[in-house]
């Protein structure tokens, strides 16, 4: 058990302004052996936490300061190497994707597809080519 707690233990940025959302998914993770590093709610906060190091971010799209998610998770991946998951009510102002993010999960997310996202970002991340799940839309 100490093997997979290590593995999975590589820590987590949560890009989310409503407290109750970021809170639940906080918990969730953490119940699951996950490392959240923060929560940040704009773009400011993404970046700062972003310094300490991160592995994977989930970003929400509307924010604090506003429609700032594709551009920090554009930035979270470019400038800090992070593995970035979008979460949102919205994944249609995504369009095809922003570069280098791996995809979009739809909020209310349930435990398990928050789950399913965060272990295959974490895949991709170690470089495993593994199938992406049907609750993730991938990018291309």
């Amino acid at each position: 058990m100490t093997g997979l707690l290590q593995s999975m233990s590589e820590p987590i940025l949560i890009v989310e302004d409503e407290f109750f959302i970021a809170f639940e998914m906080k918990s969730i993770l953490e119940r699951a052996g996950y490392e959240v590093r923060a929560v940040a709610a704009d773009l400011t906060e993404a970046l700062t936490h972003a310094e300490q190091g991160v592995a994977i971010a989930l970003v929400d799209l509307h924010l604090r300061d506003g429609l700032t998610g594709p551009e920090i998770g554009a930035r979270l991946c470019s400038e800090f190497g992070a593995t970035v998951v979008f979460v949102t009510a919205n994944p249609r102002l995504l369009g095809n994707g922003i570069a280098g993010t791996v995809g979009v999960i739809s909020k209310p997310a349930e435990p398990e597809v928050l789950l399913t996202a965060v272990s295959y970002a974490m895949e991709r991340r170690r470089g495993r080519e593994i199938e992406a799940p049907q609750c993730l839309q991938c990018f291309n």
